[in-house]
């Protein structure tokens, strides 16, 4: 089957390439720039792929890359909780997601798989499944994953075979481009996070998301949801699992998540003209604050899909941190 992927130099769209080309599928990207495919994906074992350059808004590069193929896979997005990016953000990931399956549903490609995210169905101290209503969480980010979960929605009640996948905050080895999850564990590695909000969220690994992705990946069954296997990850968990595995202190202070977002919106206004990165994610501490729980079992149950543990993972990432030069051999600790 020839499968369109975009975003496929990505983290989590070059592990989904890796996964589909495992099973024998012939892949296609859509990139804006072709220098980036092999650093992504000669990683995870891809070396031949055929790819159109284009950006995901493009309408014309977007049918030209959809042509003969028979399935999507649509994976790009801006995930970002940095002010500055707020405007890509709303337009990447609403524009792209309007093109890309309409073009899908355009060649009838059957299944046309979009790569949502738990952002989209954020509800305060629920415990919520694939089917919930979308949120009603403000926030750039989060309302810019809504507003592209409805265009899904809306094809699926048009009975359109599109499959969504919500992954929480991904994590794990070979990202190409640290995105902005795994810079944040590498922050918190580095000690540059001694204050952390209260609350929690789904966390996954990135291979486990390529699982879901490549085990969903049939035709002919039409609409479906499925949350990302992952766990509930809470301050004490994150740093608790990262003191175990690198053997250092790591100290910190926990303050309750709705104090810290007066000031983390300060901080997120006076990003918007400050060059260099300051970490204290308004959108980040609102994330927490919601303490939202996903229900995957269905897809545990459906898809045959068992997540890693949140140690596993953690351990995989911050190996590959250290591999990749984002960490010192001191701060890595035991996984030097």
């Amino acid at each position: 089957m020839l499968i369109l992927v975009t975003g496929g130099t990505g983290f989590v769209g070059s592990h989904c390439v890796a996964a589909l080309a495992a099973q024998g599928h012939q892949v296609r990207l859509l990139v804006r720039s072709p220098a980036r495919i092999a650093p992504a994906l000669t990683p995870l074992g891809v070396t031949d792929v055929e790819h159109v350059q284009a950006d995901v808004t493009d309408v014309d590069g977007v049918a030209k890359a959809i042509d003969g193929c028979e399935a999507v896979v649509h994976a790009a997005a801006v995930f970002s909780l940095d002010s500055r990016s707020y405007r890509e953000t709303a337009r990447t990931n609403v524009a792209g997601a309007r093109t890309v399956l309409d073009a899908a549903v355009a060649q009838r490609c059957d299944p046309i798989v979009h790569i949502s995210s738990t952002a989209a169905l954020l509800r305060r101290q629920s415990t919520v499944t694939a089917d919930a209503p979308v949120s009603s969480v403000r926030g750039k980010y989060i309302r810019s994953k809504v507003d592209s979960e409805l265009i899904a929605r809306d094809l699926q009640e048009q009975d359109q075979p599109v499959v969504t996948i919500y992954p929480g905050g991904v994590y794990g080895p070979h990202d190409p481009h640290l995105s902005d999850n795994m810079r944040r564990l590498r922050d918190v590695v580095r000690g540059l996070y001694p204050m952390f909000p209260t609350g929690g969220f789904h966390a996954v690994d990135v291979r486990d998301v390529a699982a879901v992705v490549a085990a969903a990946f049939a035709p002919g069954r039409g609409p479906r949801r499925y949350v990302v296997p992952g766990s509930y990850v809470d301050t004490p968990a994150m740093i608790g699992t990262l003191r175990r595995i690198t053997g250092r202190r790591l100290p910190y202070v926990q303050i309750p998540a709705t104090a810290m977002l007066p000031a983390t919106w300060l901080v997120t206004a006076v990003q918007r003209v400050v060059p260099l990165h300051i970490p204290a994610e308004h959108e980040g501490v609102v994330f927490l604050r919601e303490r939202t729980r996903f229900d995957d079992s269905a897809t545990r149950e459906e898809l045959g899909v068992t997540p890693r543990s949140l140690e596993h993972t953690f351990t995989d990432s911050v190996r590959w941190l250290r591999e990749a030069g984002h960490l010192t051999p001191r701060q890595a600790g035991l996984l030097a």
